[in-house]
């Protein structure tokens, strides 16, 4: 099975500052991983590389066999530490803008996406009143609209209860169940443990280890 994303020997630099180096791995299709390290080792840089929203400084990458991420940004799902959403609107009318932005692709209907997250859509409250982990899910419903191959999740567990945080963790196992590849970092890792194919530890911008998870 061809591999869903593959870097060789990549780096990105800031100024002297190696945030990532020399990098090579290959992850495949339909499987989750678990993205380790502490702060400052690389994982959100890694993730906005992959996104598209970074170019490497050295070294290539391939998303969907595809040099350029960007020319796949419509398969791909990114969800950051910032919600992205707009606080003055509902969680519906904030899917409901960000669908009108998919017009060349299937995508769920903002109902069905907040209700896949676990939220109501008959909620009219602006998300900027919203608790963080309703935010965190009306974010998550917002990468899921579009139906992408690819979800690329940076901290989405953050500041969620532990009620919260299940829920989301079985929505991600019914994605991955579903077909799609999730790569996300959280520093809850015995949280993401049980959905996660593999764990991919970054140190100071290097792997340093890439083992299966239950291995």
């Amino acid at each position: 099975m061809p591999a869903i994303i593959q870097l060789e020997s990549l780096s990105k630099l800031y100024g002297s500052f190696v945030a990532l180096r020399k990098i090579s791995l290959e992850l495949e299709p339909g499987r989750c991983y678990l993205l380790l390290g502490e702060n400052g080792a690389g994982k959100s840089t890694l993730l906005r590389i992959v996104a598209g929203l970074l170019r490497p400084t050295h070294g290539t990458i391939r998303v969907f066999g595809e040099p350029r991420p960007a020319d796949t940004r419509d398969r791909i799902g990114y969800m950051s530490h910032a919600p992205m959403l707009y606080d003055e609107l509902s969680a519906v009318e904030n899917l409901r803008y960000f669908a009108g932005l998919y017009r060349e692709q299937p995508c769920l209907t903002p109902k069905a996406a907040l209700r896949a997250v676990g939220l109501d859509p008959a909620l009219a409250r602006p998300v900027g009143q919203y608790s963080q982990g309703m935010r965190q899910r009306a974010s998550l419903a917002r990468v899921l609209l579009p139906q992408p191959d690819l979800l690329l999740l940076d901290e989405p567990f953050s500041n969620m209860d532990a009620a919260s945080a299940h829920q989301m963790l079985n929505l991600l196992e019914h994605q991955r169940a579903a077909g799609k590849t999730i790569l996300l970092t959280t520093h809850q890792r015995e949280l993401a443990q049980p959905i996660a194919d593999f764990t991919l530890i970054l140190q100071a911008g290097a792997v340093k280890s890439f083992v299966e998870a239950h291995a």
